[in-house]
């Protein structure tokens, strides 16, 4: 019997939602999962050690991988006004914050591998005079709490937090995927699902076709996966959870099409020009 492929990806509606049929064997001819959930900054650091065969991860941490891992052409999370937002706390009455306030200040992020850091760090370049100062990597969870308590001056957050951040009573300095767009034109490139080219390209292709067909069948039939979102959801609100799905799971998670690439190429080449990330060799993204 064929050992089942160990997988990890996060407990993020959009991935529990994407990945339950697979998950579940409701898949017809996909190879069975081994699942472990783990926040996106783990999965990064799971694939530069090469530890899963197949593996959730920021868009940022490819030009690390790609010797060993292909990008798949389908399951990840790529959109149009979904970017990470950069918040403070409420400013008072008449006050207006900008992107020069954040000069020589404290920022948490999630990780400094993460697709929201590098759109971050283009963005301060362009709106940040002098750079903001220290750079604090604090768990997705307790980041609005810092903002909130004033253990750092501002805070980069992901998924659900774009619709409950003032229920901390902050406030959204800037919206880095709104910035890519107006500069780019193209969607934000977000998460990414991986595997390991050991694999051989007949299985790769498999794996792609098994995540695609996994994600129709999530659309067919939203309530089926409802549970298994829910129960790993860290915002357990059923609305929020419909909202984050909504936004996150769109046709650049059944298929990255030529506009997926084109922001997959367009979000590495411009971080490898300010010296984040490491260039990406010839075909490093050729379709599996």
């Amino acid at each position: 019997m064929t050992e089942p492929l160990k997988i990890a990806y996060s407990p993020c509606p959009n991935d529990t939602f994407v990945f339950h049929a697979w998950a579940h064997g409701r898949v017809p001819g996909a190879p069975a999962l081994d699942v472990t959930f783990a926040d996106i900054d783990i999965t990064n650091g799971m694939a530069e050690r090469g530890e899963f065969d197949v593996l959730k991860v920021s868009y940022a941490v490819l030009p690390w991988v790609l010797d060993d891992y292909a990008l798949l052409p389908c399951g990840g999370a790529l959109g149009r006004g979904c970017g990470p937002l950069v918040l403070t706390r409420q400013p008072g009455e008449g006050q207006q914050f900008t992107g020069k306030d954040l000069a020589g200040k404290t920022v948490a992020v999630p990780s400094e591998r993460s697709t929201a850091y590098l759109l971050f760090r283009l963005w301060a370049a362009a709106e940040v005079p002098g750079g903001v100062g220290e750079i604090k990597v604090l768990p997705f969870h307790a980041i609005m709490p810092a903002v909130r308590d004033g253990e750092v001056d501002a805070g980069l957050v992901i998924h659900e937090a774009r619709f409950t951040y003032q229920n901390y009573g902050l406030h959204c300095l800037a919206d880095m995927g709104e910035h890519w767009e107006q500069t780019t034109g193209l969607p934000i490139p977000l998460g990414a699902i991986i595997a390991k080219r050991s694999l051989g390209e007949q299985r790769l292709r498999e794996l792609a076709d098994a995540a695609r067909t996994s994600v129709r069948m999530a659309w067919d039939d939203p309530e089926a996966s409802r549970t298994y979102v829910l129960e790993h959801a860290q915002e357990m609100d059923p609305a929020v959870a419909d909202q984050h799905i909504g936004l996150y799971v769109n046709e650049f998670t059944a298929d990255l099409g030529e506009n997926g690439y084109a922001a997959v190429r367009g979000l590495l080449t411009r971080a490898a020009a300010e010296g984040l990330v490491p260039p990406l060799g010839p075909g490093a993204l050729d379709a599996v």
